[in-house]
């Protein structure tokens, strides 16, 4: 009887380490994050959720994952690095930003309310794809900006709404050369994108 019991335990408990370990590869980051097509050939379910953000948003598939790309590297829980304080313990991290798309709490939770995704989470890569493309959509009707700008659509996600129309961005030497690296970026996911799609 001991016998009969220890081995559906035994299998319970391959199946779910087994389980584990395929949640941790699903949940990786793309072996070649520079490489749009690489990513869309490795992570199929990506360039689903992305063309679906596109159709939803009107923002351009290599736009949505340059933004990703910076700012999480596409790392499923990303998050701001903790502060030292006395130059060794860890501290408080500087913002609420997780997942990726880096998103704030409070970006977030604007988010949720405006599209009515209450259970969509940041560390769901077509959660946080369809927000990037929620946040530029918004920044391009508030302010203005064109959505082919990405340079200038990236510096409103990094700053917000009020904070890009503040205009201290214009003297923010680090912010302004992380924009032209969004735009770098972008710009060659689109060549990438257009031959993976033909």
């Amino acid at each position: 009887m001991f016998c009969k019991n220890t081995k559906p335990r035994a299998l319970l408990a391959t199946l779910s380490l087994g389980l584990l370990l395929l949640a941790g590869c699903a949940s990786a980051p793309p072996a070649r994050p520079d490489d749009l097509c690489a990513i869309f050939d490795e992570k199929s379910g990506w360039r689903r959720a992305a063309r679906r953000a596109e159709k939803q948003w009107r923002i351009a598939v290599p736009a949505l994952m340059a933004v990703a790309h910076k700012e999480s590297s596409f790392i499923r829980n990303a998050r701001p690095p903790r502060k030292k304080v006395l130059g060794m313990f860890p501290g408080r991290r500087p913002s609420s930003a997780y997942g990726y798309a880096q998103a704030t709490d409070e970006a977030w939770a604007d988010y949720q309310r405006a599209t009515d995704r209450w259970r969509a989470d940041r560390d769901d890569f077509g959660d946080a794809i369809d927000f990037v493309g929620w946040y530029l959509d918004r920044s391009h009707r508030q302010l203005n900006i064109p959505r082919h700008d990405l340079r200038r659509l990236y510096i409103s996600y990094h700053e917000g709404v009020s904070g890009y129309r503040s205009g201290r961005w214009r003297k923010n030497a680090w912010l302004n050369g992380a924009a032209d690296r969004v735009a770098a970026t972008e710009a060659r996911f689109r060549k990438q994108w257009a031959a993976c799609r033909s």
